[in-house]
């Protein structure tokens, strides 16, 4: 009997993509000796992206759809998926056709080599910008010096999970959700393979300049408490900044310069304001996820759904 592969995608608005996504995914995988389903997760769209899906699987046993109540967010769509698919793996791509076709038997192959888990690297194109090259550098190389995970640069939600690791990860009741860490974290048997993006097949990215912050922040926090510990070093780099300006105020005061009682005052605001401000601030950072987490939300609610759920 042929061995089952649930590959799950997460799609926000992404209409034009998803008849020419699917037709190369099934173009490129119709020779191999595996069942495969194709489970595309609708995460709140506002566009004709889940009519699209809806016809196509009409006419193809093989394609389900899950339509979230509305967008959760793209690292809880993921979620969603793993938590439903039932396959021997699941593979999880996005829906804009960067993640190449070709790719996914790569993936097939590490896995029959007993790879639980064969996860991607993206490779550096001409077309990424300078920002977007140096911000991913930055941020691998930040969470890398403040986690105890540790995580290779270009590293995607592109990746195949052997059965075992997506029933571990039904396990996860985690809110704020990251992914690509939590794979790392879980363990198991590992290996990576590069791949080099295509170009967008239609549409815009749906990850803006603050939602890749706020993803970072995630990223930052979610597996280590050192943020908590550095803002100690933090704190004195600041004070020595701040007594710098502490000669000024006094040759201020001195030369007749300052209004009486700014030079005490300013000393007092700099000092305390820069430590203050900036512990404040992390600190609550970290009580925000714990507050989150004690409600214990679900990650997503499931509005409509094909797939064979029980």
């Amino acid at each position: 009997m042929n061995k089952k592969v649930s590959i799950i995608i997460p799609a926000f608005n992404e209409q034009k993509n998803i008849n020419r996504m699917f037709s190369e995914l099934k173009t490129t995988l119709s020779g191999l000796l595996y069942s495969f389903e194709y489970i595309f997760i609708d995460d709140g769209s506002s566009d004709l992206t889940l009519n699209e899906i809806k016809t196509l699987a009409i006419n193809n046993k093989d394609i389900f759809f899950i339509q979230l109540s509305r967008n959760f967010g793209h690292q809880n769509a993921l979620k969603a998926g793993l938590d439903l698919a039932k396959g021997d793996c699941v593979i999880s791509m996005d829906c804009d056709l960067q993640h190449p076709p070709e790719t996914v038997q790569q993936l097939l192959g590490k896995w029959e080599e007993g790879y639980d888990v064969v996860y991607t690297k993206r490779k550096e194109t001409k077309s990424d910008s300078w920002f977007k090259r140096k911000t991913s550098k930055l941020f691998y190389g930040l969470h890398n010096i403040l986690s105890d995970i540790k995580l290779e640069a270009g590293t995607a939600d592109f990746r195949l999970m052997s059965r075992d690791v997506v029933n571990a990860f039904r396990q996860l009741k985690e809110n704020e959700l990251f992914i690509r860490g939590l794979v790392k974290w879980a363990g198991f048997k590992q290996t990576a393979i590069e791949y080099r993006p295509n170009e967008r097949l239609s549409g815009q990215s749906k990850y803006s300049l603050m939602k890749m912050l706020s993803f970072a922040l995630k990223g930052l926090t979610s597996f280590s408490t050192k943020p908590l510990k550095i803002v100690v070093y933090i704190g004195l780099i600041l004070f020595l900044f701040s007594m710098i300006l502490v000669p000024y105020s006094l040759v201020s005061y001195l030369y007749g310069s300052a209004v009486s009682g700014w030079t005490s005052i300013m000393i007092t605001i700099i000092f305390f304001g820069s430590l203050q401000l900036l512990m404040t601030g992390i600190i609550g950072l970290y009580i925000s996820k714990l507050v989150i987490q004690t409600k214990q939300r679900p990650l997503y609610f499931i509005k409509d759904s094909n797939y064979p759920i029980h």
